[in-house]
């Protein structure tokens, strides 16, 4: 199916991989779909790349069961995965100024459908894409990127810091490691060992193996950083709250959990231990913040912000890309090519 245009919008069938139940990425299957049309306030997007996260896995397993209640109780409601895009705008709803037909951009898809020739998504979340700006490096920015920026935020991260990253080298932590040393602190980071020589080159002072030095090790002495952002999500709340000083914060980004309700434990337990402290556990629900993404998009052209892509996929290859996600030892971002 061609691009289309306002004038010429017609019903047509493009391909995605879909999934009609929960299940790992061998759920995922091929299917010519309907290309969806554009409400008010939508812009229609013709994919040119689609980063992956975390959060494409837990909804693709429907885990914690939790999220069942947001993407669908017995199957995903949005059954294409892929919340991260670099596209081009083709058509666009009643009520659309916020771009045009022919615009680059970048943006976040709610619920998914970037494993497809076209998607949906709400024209105010999307930025421009700048020429200079590749499109499998501008669609590794989105979720990973603004995460790590809003956990910067909330940890209050400033030049003169001390900050440390438990997870560095994934998706998050290798943005939260960049734009933390941009802000002018000085960032230690726990990370694999074959990792820390990559974690060091995105501008961490000190990198340690975590499977050697967690919270609580003598490496890392208690009340000697200014803000902690775990992505790991492991380690004990006690142990977290030792590392920061007085006035200091910890930001939790994510956390382990049972299959039920995930890090929903993790995450009162954590309230609870800061009542009353100078030295608060501050969860993180990351949202889509378009104000946040264009800064990541010039940051990025301008080549101070360098997203680190570990692997691309082809759009044939996008189970396989999925699958390699779920494994859990991604550096970086997995970015899958349009068909």
């Amino acid at each position: 199916m061609s691009d289309l245009r306002p004038s010429t919008l017609r019903t047509g069938t493009m391909p995605a991989w879909t999934q009609r139940r929960y299940g790992d990425a061998e759920s995922i299957a091929r299917e010519m779909v309907d290309v969806p049309a554009p409400g008010r306030g939508e812009a229609l997007l013709r994919l040119r790349a689609t980063g992956l996260n975390n959060g494409d896995i837990r909804v693709m397993r429907g885990e914690p069961l939790l999220v069942r209640l947001a993407f669908g109780l017995r199957r995903p409601r949005q059954p294409v995965r892929g919340m991260d895009a670099a596209a081009t705008v083709i058509a666009i709803g009643d009520g659309v100024t916020h771009v045009a037909v022919g615009d680059e951009v970048v943006g976040e898809l709610p619920g998914g459908g970037g494993l497809a020739r076209y998607a949906l998504a709400p024209a105010a979340r999307l930025v421009p894409r700048p020429p200079a700006l590749d499109a499998v490096v501008a669609a590794a920015l989105p979720i990973a990127g603004g995460t790590a920026w809003q956990a910067l935020e909330r940890g209050g991260a400033a030049s003169g810091h001390r900050v440390l990253v438990i997870g560095a080298s994934g998706g998050v932590g290798t943005f939260a490691v960049q734009l933390a040393a941009l802000r002018g602190a000085e960032v230690w980071a726990l990370c694999g060992e074959q990792n820390r020589a990559l974690v060091e080159g995105l501008g961490a002072t000190r990198t340690f193996d975590y499977r050697r030095v967690q919270p609580g090790a003598t490496e890392l002495q208690a009340g000697t950083f200014d803000v902690v952002v775990d992505i790991a999500g492991t380690a004990p709340l006690r142990a977290l709250q030792r590392l920061v000083r007085d006035g200091g914060r910890v930001v939790l980004v994510s956390g382990e959990g049972g299959r039920l309700l995930g890090p929903i434990g993790r995450i009162l337990g954590a309230s609870l231990r800061s009542i009353g402290s100078r030295r608060p556990l501050r969860p993180l629900a990351a949202t889509a913040k378009p104000r946040v993404l264009a800064e990541l998009v010039a940051l990025a052209a301008a080549g101070s912000l360098r997203p680190v892509v570990e692997r691309t996929f082809p759009f044939g290859a996008a189970p396989a890309a999925l699958a390699h996600v779920a494994a859990g030892h991604t550096v970086g971002k997995v970015v899958v090519t349009a068909a």
